[in-house]
């Protein structure tokens, strides 16, 4: 079985189709999202999710979040002494998602679609399957997210030529894609978005607000405390929709500091991000050479587009109220086990052909002529440009610039500066070329760009027929099969938690975030129950167990209904 995973900034889901359709598998403690949070303790235990989180409130230097952001970049988080990438990060979120399935599903899972941000660049996408191969996984396909979600609220299934923006909210990355259908053939026209800009960016805009008010600097403040803002400010950011106010507090230094903010307030602040979001979506209306009026549907996707502040945007860019008929969290998780059934040829799914576009635009540097005789070296020339349907194949003819020059050298560039250096470099080729004079000696530059992101570089010097091709990885070359296994052996000592225990220990650290968190009376409570937890689960008896985990989280329910 292939299953589709959507690999998120703030929640990750894993999904599969059944003989009703695409459903998503709950994880380890019965809930359908998991939280892209990674924590290893002192002794290489991995918690993820919940559990992780509940961690960060108590051991916040050995918590990771938001670390897909980082995708390909080469940055590395430290967890307590160790060091680890963001692919390694993204690995241990997937290989729980891997052991959620399997356990859900009673069999071995080795195949995945997984999504990403339809802007994720070559390396981010490449630097995605790598750690789904670390994980365990054999990644069938990298899908983009707002392809995966049309997929999921059955656009391709209409029985008209539909034009559709899907505007995909997450928590760290905002994708705007606009797609046409026409008859079995989804075609992807546009792409736009930001890969610093998500739900969390809207939460630093309540936190920023809050620390303003009760004139608190929030580099003075303790990494528990720290984390105890956040996760006010998160739950504020999530009720002031439908409010005219909310009141944060938080215990700061012994004192508990409250702050009202207004909803009018919150969305004043919020301007400077809904302008980029508008920005974005201008840029992919161009690029498809549409107008808003043209667009049939809007559909929004990810946790954040459940904000007020954005609804209300985007009935006023539009001019119409979008579709939300899908859960915006899960609908990239269904898309993408729906696109599972069509690769093992599901009948019961109507078989669609998938267009996707090139994100980035593809091209080399050149020299200009900018007077008789005298050239400027560090220009940018388009070869793929972006936005072009793929698999696409262009090719650009080039001459050699100087007498007697016995070299051309290809860069092979990515991004959207016309100055070459401003661009992603991905690879070089050299090829020689007969001695000759300026302008005499010429090669065809080919660039081939595939579904998969696999880019193709083929240099022909039209005087000799000599050939050269190269397949580009990237600086930051992909890791062979060997490489991959090398690595999975030394991530070994990571000892992801055994499932049967992972409710119980999330219990154990919300009561201890707790404990801290409370005073008087309830400290006092949440002591002894958890205290009747400890000795219930020394004892192995499963009954006691049961009884004393319901006691703990109905203690510690009370208990967070008072201090929020």
């Amino acid at each position: 079985m292939i299953v589709g995973i959507d690999l998120g900034t703030t929640n990750s889901l894993v999904a599969y189709f059944s003989e009703e359709g695409p459903k998503i598998i709950p994880n380890r403690l019965g809930k359908n999202l998991t939280p892209s949070v990674v924590s290893i303790d002192e002794d290489n235990n991995v918690y993820v999710g919940e559990t992780a989180i509940e961690r960060r409130a108590l051991y916040p230097d050995t918590v990771a979040d938001t670390f897909k952001r980082s995708m390909g970049s080469g940055r590395e988080f430290k967890l307590g002494a160790k060091k680890f990438s963001a692919e390694e990060l993204s690995s241990l979120v997937l290989k729980t998602l891997k052991e959620d399935a399997e356990s859900y599903l009673g069999e071995p899972v080795i195949e995945a679609v997984i999504s990403v941000p339809a802007y994720f660049d070559n390396e981010r996408r490449k630097a995605t399957k790598r750690a789904g191969e670390l994980a365990g996984f054999q990644v069938e396909r990298i899908i983009s997210e707002p392809t995966a979600a049309a997929i999921a609220y059955g656009l391709y299934e209409k029985s008209r030529n539909t034009r559709f923006l899907v505007f995909d909210l997450g928590g760290g990355t905002f994708d705007v894609s606009i797609l046409e259908l026409y008859e079995n053939i989804l075609e992807v026209r546009a792409v736009a978005g930001d890969n610093y800009l998500g739900g969390e960016d809207f939460t630093d805009v309540m936190e920023k607000l809050f620390l303003e008010k009760v004139q608190i600097d929030k580099e003075k403040l303790d990494g528990k405390t720290r984390s105890a803002v956040r996760r006010q400010a998160e739950q504020s950011k999530k009720n002031i929709s439908g409010k005219t106010a909310v009141t944060m507090s938080c215990s700061i230094d012994g004192e508990v500091k409250e702050a009202e903010i207004t909803y009018s307030q919150y969305a004043r602040e919020c301007e400077n991000l809904l302008e980029r979001i508008r920005k974005s979506v201008k840029r992919s209306i161009s690029d498809a050479h549409l107008k808003v009026k043209d667009i049939d549907v809007v559909v929004l996707v990810g946790g954040a587009t459940k904000l007020q502040v954005i609804r209300e945007f985007v009935v006023r860019l539009f001019c119409k109220f979008p579709d939300i008929t899908v859960n915006p969290d899960e609908a990239v998780a269904l898309g993408a086990a729906i696109q599972a059934a069509m690769k093992e040829r599901n009948q019961a799914v109507k078989e669609v052909i998938l267009t996707d576009v090139c994100s980035f635009t593809l091209g080399t540097e050149v020299v200009v002529e900018r007077s008789k005789g005298y050239f400027e070296a560090g220009h940018f020339c388009p070869i793929i440009e972006r936005n072009t349907v793929i698999p696409a194949s262009r090719t650009e003819r080039f001459y050699t610039v100087y007498d007697d020059q016995t070299q051309l050298n290809i860069r092979v560039l990515q991004g959207e500066s016309r100055f070459a250096d401003n661009n992603l470099l991905l690879g070089e080729l050299h090829i020689a070329v007969p001695k000759n004079k300026a302008g005499a000696e010429s090669v065809d530059v080919t660039y081939t760009y595939d579904i998969n992101s696999i880019l193709e570089v083929e240099v022909f010097v039209l005087s000799t027929g000599v050939k050269k091709k190269q397949i580009i990885k990237g600086k930051d070359n992909e890791m062979t099969d060997q490489q991959i296994a090398e690595r999975m052996e030394e991530l070994a000592y990571l000892k992801i938690q055994p499932r049967d225990k992972e409710e119980n220990k999330l219990l154990l650290l919300r009561g201890e975030r707790l404990y801290e968190e409370s005073t008087g009376d309830v400290r006092r409570q949440i002591e002894f129950y958890m205290r009747q937890f400890e000795e219930a689960l020394n004892s192995h008896n499963e009954g006691k167990i049961l009884d004393a985990r319901e006691s703990l989280r109905d203690i510690l329910k009370e208990a967070e209904e008072e201090l929020f």
